[in-house]
């Protein structure tokens, strides 16, 4: 990371980044160009891993992508300000972003399903205590994006 001074090491630091975040952009492989998507996502940090889950519709391009190549990459960020200068150079945004790359693949088990449904609800209502029907369940695609490594990187306001 070119900018050290701005680089967050501290796991407890990235997660509540994380739970801030409300979408994350995966980025998958064409063959060609990449092909970016953004995605509502819920994410678990345990033991310095980072697991982030993604819910989509059971068809589509992007779960083409991943059938040929599993390798992922995924943003996500939050842009709290822009901080003015006197002059335009002299701008700079407030903001925090984890990046990073990883293995992306469908869950098939119903339980870590339920688990990771659960875990999306909680991010963006503040609670996972929903009841999901078993043909809510079979009717949507969850992934699993194991992340092999990640940086977390903040200009914060002194």
């Amino acid at each position: 990371m070119r900018r050290k001074e701005r680089e967050v090491t501290e796991l407890g630091k990235m997660d509540a980044i994380l739970s801030e975040c409300s979408v994350c952009r995966i980025s998958l492989n064409t063959g060609g160009a990449p092909y970016i998507v953004p995605l509502n996502f819920a994410h678990e940090m345990k033991g310095g891993r980072l697991t982030l889950y993604f819910h989509c519709a059971k068809s589509g391009r992007k779960l083409e992508l991943i059938k040929n190549d599993p390798r992922a990459g995924f943003e996500t960020d939050i842009m709290r300000k822009l901080a003015a200068g006197k002059k335009a150079c002299n701008c700079t945004a407030l903001y925090s972003s984890v990046c990073g790359s990883g293995i992306i693949g469908e869950v098939e088990d119903d339980g870590e399903k339920l688990y990771a449904l659960r875990l999306l609800m909680k991010h963006y209502t503040g609670t996972a205590e929903y009841e999901i029907p078993k043909a809510a369940l079979d009717a949507v695609c969850v992934l699993r994006l194991d992340c092999k490594e990640f940086s977390c990187k903040e200009n914060a306001e002194k």
